[in-house]
């Protein structure tokens, strides 16, 4: 099978959030050096970043906070999350977008009834404050475990903009009016698009990572956009055509050679201009199936993608077998195309039942276009054509070979390919699917799934542990930082507080009772956490 087909289908939930602090306190954590930085972010959402030591805007006002860094110091959030702390609790519609903050505001999107919204809260309250619809447009096709209001939307001081795969742009002011709209063609992408844009300066930034080829072409539609973000006028555009569908968002790197636009992607990070888009360079080796934020500290850029949700290099093949001798009918330890039945398809996650929307390869519900996808499937393992799979054929047949999982360390200075110049080490081992990992004093922290929490000595790659969270099932919520602590949600509910440090130490868990596919949001006393159906607060008491 092809590696396109390998990629799982909670892919599209890379859309973890976002959260604020007020203007006055918040720290960025990727400040180069000095364990991340301790600089006060500038308070003007408009400025130009021309010192590495200023963010673009004073709240976490996009996906992961300022520049994605997923780490706000001076915030005060509760560390123990029971009831006494709940300020309040607001219902919401469905949706994945995490929220977003700015001043007194929060803001999400969602989708009901076939439309696809916008809203307002107050962060004092949770009161809803305004609601509106994007213009009525065909939803596009997503998976069953994402939706078409899965990006994260981006704020200043001024304006809230937001994407939507099916429509592309729109801009509001913080009352609700619209101030511009930028149609955009819906790139393809088989289980819907799940990038967030971002803001740089004056413009806007969006990855358009798109399946379809140009026209006449075998070449990628691909490519990122700038807009203005006072008109929604195009400021330059750069094609991307070696790549294809993509679920990661981009970030700014500062660093003392200057500044770059960095994109993970089909197989590699890239590194841009962020005034003009030209590329400046690459690094390789990692999977088709990127989904993870890069982020920055202590002079370098960390980027990490799982394969197709493997975490590791050497995954153990036995289990994936097990799953397919579950439809063994006749017991003889082979399978043969006849007991190709029910939820039968080739398991990407063996550890969940057939028929979970994550088990394996998608397949066609067209009858006849499902038995031809299975023919095919089973004819490509059958390698000596005698009518069953041995364990050995289907082994051999796994296609574990394109990139491997990979977290990566780069300095910066480089031109052209730097994958052997300026990567400074690599780990494969312990590397989440969706969650982006976090920096934070020198250390990189990565959830994945099963509860799995490892810290990573950012200097040189060595893990410092590795330990259950005792929360078990899947992660697609990026870890945050604050209070000298991680906040960690499962997809369960299940939120747990970990100590920041060398060693690993719970401090702290509590079940929501329903699922969490968000990244907790961050203020200076709360911490906002989008569930199913609701947006919560927690807040640190007077």
């Amino acid at each position: 099978m092809t590696t396109r087909q390998t990629i799982l289908t909670a892919v599209a939930l890379a859309v973890v959030a976002s959260a604020a602090c007020s203007a006055d306190d918040i720290l960025l954590a990727d400040f180069e050096g000095k364990d991340g930085g301790d600089r006060k972010v500038e308070a003007a959402a408009s400025g130009d970043g021309s010192d590495p030591a200023r963010a673009e805007v004073a709240s976490w006002n996009q996906f992961r906070g300022p520049n994605g860094s997923g780490v706000a110091r001076a915030c005060q959030p509760p560390v123990r999350l029971d009831g006494s702390h709940v300020a309040w609790k607001t219902p919401v519609p469905p949706g994945l977008s995490s929220p977003v903050l700015a001043g007194n505001r929060i803001f999400l999107t969602a989708v009901e009834d076939r439309r696809l919204l916008t809203l307002a809260f107050d962060t004092a309250s949770g009161k809803r404050l305004w609601r509106r619809k994007a213009p009525r447009v065909p939803l596009e096709k997503a998976y069953t475990t994402n939706s078409p209001a899965a990006s994260t939307p981006q704020a200043d001081d001024e304006r809230l903009y937001v994407y939507f795969g099916s429509y592309g742009l729109l801009c509001y002011d913080h009352e609700g009016r619209r101030q511009w709209a930028k149609p955009i063609p819906t790139p393809g992408s088989l289980y819907g698009m799940a990038t967030s844009p971002i803001g740089h300066g004056d413009t806007l930034i969006l990855v358009l990572d798109n399946d379809a080829d140009l026209p006449g072409s075998s070449l990628s539609r691909s490519k990122i956009l700038a807009v203005k973000k006072s008109t929604g006028e195009t400021a330059w555009e750069t094609p991307r055509p070696f790549h294809r569908s993509g679920w990661s968002t981009p970030m700014i790197w500062r660093h003392g050679d200057g500044k770059d636009l960095v994109v993970l992607g089909d197989g590699r990070v890239s590194g841009y201009d962020p005034q003009t888009g030209e590329q400046k360079w690459f690094a390789t080796g990692f999977s088709r199936e990127t989904i993870a934020m890069p982020v920055s500290g202590n002079g370098r850029l960390y980027a990490s993608a799982a394969m197709g949700g493997v975490p590791d290099e050497q995954p153990d093949p036995q289990p994936f077998w097990d799953a397919v001798m579950q439809f063994d009918g006749n017991g003889d330890g082979k399978l043969q195309r006849s007991e190709m039945t029910g939820h039968f398809t080739f398991p990407f996650r063996p550890e969940l039942p057939p028929g979970h929307p994550g088990y394996g390869m998608p397949l066609p519900a067209n009858k006849a276009k499902r038995n031809g996808r299975l023919d095919g499937m089973f004819a490509g393992i059958d390698k000596d054509k005698n009518g069953f799979w041995t364990r050995d054929e289907f082994l051999a047949s796994m296609s574990l070979h394109r990139g491997r999982p990979m977290l990566m360390a780069i300095r910066p200075g480089g031109k052209g390919d730097v994958t052997e110049t300026h990567v400074t080490w690599q780990l494969r081992r312990n590397i989440p699917e969706i969650p982006s990992p976090v920096f934070y004093k020198n250390r990189l922290y990565l959830v994945r799934n099963g509860g799995i929490l490892a810290a990573v000595d950012a200097t040189n790659g060595e893990t410092l542990y590795r330990e259950r969270l005792g929360a078990p099932g899947h992660y697609s919520a990026s870890p945050v930082v604050a209070n000298e602590h991680l906040y960690l949600a499962s997809n369960r509910g299940v939120v747990s507080v970990v100590k920041a440090g060398d060693a690993f130490q719970m401090v702290h868990q509590r079940d929501l009772g329903e699922p969490v596919f968000a990244t907790p949001a961050l203020d200076a006393s709360t911490i906002y956490i989008r569930t199913k159906t609701n947006l919560l607060a927690l807040r640190t008491r007077d």
